[in-house]
């Protein structure tokens, strides 16, 4: 695969850049919250010390320059509250898929919604992707409603698609082409 690059990326309430293990604090606030990863593939964070191991895959594949996450960070503070970026990325057939997860005190307020149109518009204009689609588990209402938002289009479920947690989730898989981002931007 290519080398993956991630630029600071910039919102009117954002800042979009790598973290670092200067974050370890900010992230243990909201990954803390059973609330906050129970859609999510990885168990809520127990220590601090869960948040370093998370910072280290992290800047891992920063230094292997392969896809993952930015930081979401809050302009007005330097406080970091959530990440979003590719989970995968597909060169062959253009396609990438986005995660994204947010501290609960930032939820219903439009800031993954802005972050992910960010990462969208760098997947379309920068990494010359034709397909980005994101997934979520059926029940995650407020994930979906964020596709939905930035533009991406429901495709389907699929069924038992991944064990997580010890079960089976079925999944809903939503995506935005290329040709329809270009259509509205």
């Amino acid at each position: 695969m290519a080398k993956f690059y991630q630029p600071i990326l910039e919102t009117p309430r954002l800042i979009l850049k790598k973290i670092s293990l200067e974050d370890a604090e900010d992230m243990f606030e909201y990954a803390r919250d059973p609330e906050v990863t129970k859609y999510v593939s990885w168990e809520y964070h127990k220590s601090i010390e869960d948040s370093v191991k998370f910072i280290n895959l992290l800047l891992s594949k920063y230094a292997n320059s392969e896809p993952s996450d930015w930081g979401l960070y809050l302009k007005e503070n330097g406080k970091l509250i959530g990440t979003c970026g590719y989970v995968f990325i597909d060169e062959k057939n253009m396609t990438g898929e986005i995660g994204y997860v947010l501290g609960k005190k930032y939820w219903n307020k439009g800031f993954m919604t802005e972050a992910v149109k960010k990462v969208i518009e760098f997947g379309f204009e920068k990494l010359n992707l034709n397909r980005i689609q994101a997934r979520c588990k059926v029940e995650n209402i407020p994930s979906e409603r964020v596709m939905q938002k930035v533009g991406m289009k429901f495709e389907g479920i699929l069924r038992e698609t991944v064990f997580i947690k010890g079960r089976f989730w079925d999944m809903k898989m939503y995506s935005i082409l290329k040709r329809e981002y270009e259509l509205n931007n």
